[in-house]
């Protein structure tokens, strides 16, 4: 039998409940990294758009971290790439540890950026082992699958809001050395658990072999992966470089946008776990979940292009109506993230779910890297009305690709797949 058929419940229930804790550990650390980077370097006179690009080896990072993470679970067992994760993390944050004061600024940032790549690194193993794991001890129950997706991205996304909090509480106790000795140190133990909790060949069967093979996916996860790009970046296209300068430019202070940026987060992490409370659901795990996604994906596509028609009609305050209205987008975001995280594990074969996961996650990575720079870009050209024109127009090509989704799965392809 392949390690990779379905648990039994009362296993599958645990390995589940391990891997969630594991990765609650490590995303309240990266949030909190986050953070901890953005306001040291800020303290120290860097401008928003340098600690902007600060993370952009991170997320780049991302795109072959995926890739390869999600061949090498299934090459070595998940367990063994979630503490291979965890261990790279470690890494990073003592390699910025050694980050000096003194330092030339040209030093401290390619320092910087190259740790920050490492970390990239972790986030992206550790991810596509963790919701690989899902689909390995879910079984083939496609109610319960949306279920613990939903729980599982929905509190990841807290626990990164609440890890903003504990990086600026660690920065202001520990000083930025010490704070990141105290985060390795609780990955640590973290790890540890991780090791000594988990079955190692967890998830483990035959990898494909060659490039042609690892890119050979169903139509359905293909499709996923595209309409992802294009999710990502009309979130971040406001939300790394837009907003935040915005606000800051319009009399908020420093403290105000960061808590923003954390409650918008952790509120966005609950919507994602109560969002299949919001989704049709049907007996095969697609025939209504499809439509439901194109019909989110379209109703987010309105909240941004409302905004930019406000501002450019020069509504009053838009530092507060901007702000409210990011909300709503906040809230229908989650259910489109939490049902697309869903449905590429619906469409993913069991046999190479990590390969799946890994290869939806790279094109997630992409689209944060390219929301990142269009960011950037779009507002030094026309400011935060540019990146909400930008992100509705990005939102109307991923609404456009959830028309294509399949309604079944390609259990051809699959087959093929895992004969090969």
């Amino acid at each position: 039998m392949s390690s990779s058929a379905a648990v039994p419940s009362s296993s599958g229930t645990r390995n589940y409940a391990i891997v969630t804790a594991a990765y609650w550990g490590f995303t309240l650390t990266d949030g909190a990294l986050r953070m901890l980077v953005l306001l040291h370097f800020f303290r120290l006179g860097y401008s928003p758009f340098t600690l902007a690009f600060l993370f952009l080896l991170y997320e780049a990072a991302g795109i072959g971290a995926n890739l390869i993470g999600g061949w090498l679970a299934t090459r070595f067992g998940i367990a063994r790439m979630l503490a291979v994760g965890l261990t790279t993390q470690i890494a990073g944050f003592l390699l910025l540890s050694v980050v000096s004061p003194a330092w030339s600024a040209a030093l401290s940032v390619a320092w910087v950026v190259a740790a920050q790549g490492i970390c990239g690194v972790a986030k992206d193993l550790t991810k596509t082992a963790s919701k690989s794991a899902i689909k390995l001890t879910a079984g083939g129950a496609s109610g319960r699958l949306f279920k613990w997706v939903a729980f599982f991205t929905g509190s990841k996304n807290a626990m990164k809001g609440f890890g903003f909090f504990l990086g600026g509480l660690l920065l202001e106790a520990l000083g930025f050395r010490g704070a990141l000795w105290a985060m390795a140190a609780a990955l640590g133990v973290i790890l540890a658990g991780v090791v000594l909790s988990l079955p190692p060949m967890m998830g483990r069967a035959k990898a494909s072999k060659s490039a042609r093979e690892l890119f050979s996916k169903n139509r359905g996860v293909n499709l996923m992966a595209a309409a992802r790009v294009f999710l990502f970046s009309a979130r971040d296209v406001w939300f790394v470089v837009g907003l935040p300068v915005f606000l800051y430019a319009s009399g908020w202070t420093f403290t105000m946008v960061g808590g923003f940026l954390a409650a918008w987060t952790i509120g966005y992490g609950m919507v994602q776990a109560a969002a299949p409370a919001f989704v049709r659901r049907s007996a095969d795990g697609l025939s209504a979940e499809v439509p439901s996604a194109r019909a989110w994906s379209l109703a987010l596509t309105a909240v941004p292009a409302v905004l930019a028609a406000m501002m450019i009609a020069g509504v009053p305050a838009p530092e507060f109506f901007v702000p409210a209205g990011l909300c709503v987008f906040g809230v229908l975001f989650a259910v489109n993230s939490s049902v697309h995280s869903y449905l590429v594990l619906a469409y993913a074969g069991s046999e190479k779910a990590a390969e799946d996961v890994g290869f939806y996650y790279a094109a997630n990575a992409a689209g944060r890297f390219g929301g990142i720079l269009l960011s950037g870009l779009l507002y030094e050209l026309a400011g935060l009305t540019g990146c909400l024109i930008g992100a509705s127009t990005l939102l109307a090509v991923c609404w456009a690709i959830t028309l294509a989704f399949p309604l079944r799965r390609d259990h051809a392809a699959v087959a093929g797949a895992v004969a090969k």
